[in-house]
């Protein structure tokens, strides 16, 4: 085995790590953060600002960097917002507490002072909240609610992409008196190359990105039938071989063939089938016999595809060719065959609320941006999720954040012990976030946090940093907004492991085994 510990060989060395990890993402922070160029193993290019993508193709090996890019993993899982908030934010209270360590400050003091500190942030956090969404089915209202989210990864064209979220998300939130609710998997995002991103628009429906394999192009009110293999004559399953000795053999051995899966297909349209939907190939035999009844043929290749399609017509993938009962059988209302950027693709409509699904064509003219884009309405469909769990919003642009470092600094100077080093320590790492703003945007971060300080003592607690001016601003007024649960959630996250860090006095690792590397699971 091989064992560090003590404060220098174990506390240290996992800060040190936990920090670089940390000033790899702080430029990235922010609607003016840089982007990053990642080369994956496959040699696959990535060009974005977006903390979960980074983290999720960096290759981390450092147990305690681990803990962060996990916390962080968790927090874009679940909310899609605040996640360079969590990276930065834990970076900045371990190096916080190395200032500690280096003037004599135990562990423990800094964990309690820490505890403390967060206990009584998330308590206040609720008395910052400044602004509520009033009624989720306004589509205008929903825009400026998520704005900030989407600011975050594609600046210049929050607007755009705002509305865009925001009217896929009306078209799948039930209609009063349910409660509003978004299910992630009933908005769909289709990025078509070509064109550009101005050109993007919601399509009420599912999309297929391929034309139909047979003739027919458009059916109403169908009835849908999923199959989860090929749509072909039966294979044998172990091989055989047949003796031909003349001509009419070969003739009846190839009709038989055919009168089999005529048969098959006949069965599926006299079950009242319209629609057929092949998981795998359909062949040209196969082809002939479904133009010949009147049905319209997509294929789809991938499985997750087809599953999301299966819930969405409410059929049942099928394994066999043959006639469809009543129970397995989907129903859409539209299907149809559609020219959007340059390329023919079936679209799915229902107007049934309960199965209701909105796709997000995505245009642009580089991969690099189209799953940039991606990510951000992704983001964006996250936050009204949010938003519909619970529409408070808090002040964005670093004034949430110098609020609460105001009162706990306040807090820290109160307090007898030795904790309230750690309790000061955790008010100045929260203003870290102002700071890494106006760094990002070129400012002078000192002078706009002295601004930002003297402005919230004044009592203007929407203040923070606008990045266009250089100064400071109403972020309530700017419609700078923060969702209340992802910031709550992302403080919690960034103050428990940063606290797990902390604990963490010796590392005791094991030797490598010999042989062959296990695959990663």
């Amino acid at each position: 085995y091989k064992e560090l510990s003590g404060v220098e060989m174990a506390i240290i060395k996992n800060i040190e790590a936990c920090s670089e990890l940390g000033k790899t993402c702080r430029t990235s922070l922010g609607p003016n953060g840089m982007n990053k160029l990642l080369i994956n193993h496959l040699d696959k290019v990535f060009v974005t600002s977006n903390a979960g993508t980074i983290l999720g193709e960096l290759e981390v090996i450092h147990p305690a960097a681990k803990m962060i890019v996990m916390a962080a993993k968790s927090q874009e899982e679940e909310y899609g917002d605040c996640t360079n908030f969590v990276l930065t934010f834990a970076a900045e209270l371990l190096n916080q507490a190395y200032e500690l360590l280096r003037i004599g400050v135990h562990p423990s003091d800094i964990i309690s002072g820490y505890k403390i500190a967060a206990s009584k942030s998330l308590e206040l956090l609720e008395s910052l909240v400044c602004h509520k969404v009033a009624d989720m089915r306004n589509e205008e209202e929903l825009t400026q609610a998520i704005k900030s989210v989407v600011a975050a990864k594609q600046y210049g064209y929050e607007d755009l992409l705002g509305s865009l979220v925001s009217e896929a998300c009306q078209i799948v939130i039930p209609s009063s008196p349910k409660l509003p609710s978004v299910n992630m998997d009933h908005v769909r995002l289709a990025k078509l190359m070509g064109g550009n991103i101005h050109m993007s628009s919601v399509l009420k429906g599912m999309v297929i990105r391929r034309p139909p394999a047979s003739l027919a192009s458009k059916k109403e009110n169908a009835k849908v039938a999923v199959f989860g293999t090929a749509i072909e004559a039966s294979q044998t399953e172990t091989k055989g071989t047949v003796k031909i000795t003349s001509a009419d053999e070969l003739k009846n051995y190839n009709k038989s063939e055919e009168s089999l899966l005529d048969e098959q297909i006949r069965g599926i349209k006299e079950s009242g089938v319209d629609v057929l939907i092949s998981g795998g190939s359909i062949s040209h035999m196969a082809l002939h016999f479904i133009d010949k009844y009147d049905m319209l043929a997509v294929k789809v290749s991938s499985k997750f595809e087809l599953r999301r399609l299966c819930r969405t017509v409410g059929a049942v993938p099928l394994v066999r060719l043959g006639p469809v009962m009543p129970d397995e059988m989907g129903h859409c209302d539209l299907v149809e065959t559609r020219e959007i950027a340059g390329g023919r693709c079936v679209v799915f409509q229902q107007n049934d609320e309960e199965s209701a699904v909105a796709t997000v064509l995505i245009r642009s003219a580089t991969t690099s941006q189209l799953d940039d884009v991606e990510r951000a309405l992704s983001d964006g469909v996250n936050a009204v999720k949010t938003l519909c769990e619970d529409p408070r919003l808090l002040p964005g642009g670093g004034a949430c954040e110098i609020g609460l470092a105001n009162i706990i600094s306040k807090i820290g100077e109160s307090r007898p012990g030795l904790e309230q080093y750690g309790i000061n320590r955790f008010a100045t790492a929260l203003e870290i976030v102002p700071r890494i703003l106006a760094e990002n945007a070129g400012k002078d971060p000192t002078e706009i946090l002295s601004n930002l300080h003297a402005a919230h003592k004044k009592g203007d607690s929407n203040m923070g940093v606008d990045i266009e001016s250089g100064g400071i601003a109403d972020m309530k007024e700017a419609s700078i907004l923060d969702p209340y649960v992802a910031k709550h959630q992302a403080l919690r996250l960034a103050t428990d492991v940063a606290i797990t860090i902390l604990r963490v006095d010796q590392l005791i690792m094991s030797k490598q085994a010999g042989g062959p590397k296990l695959p990663k699971q």
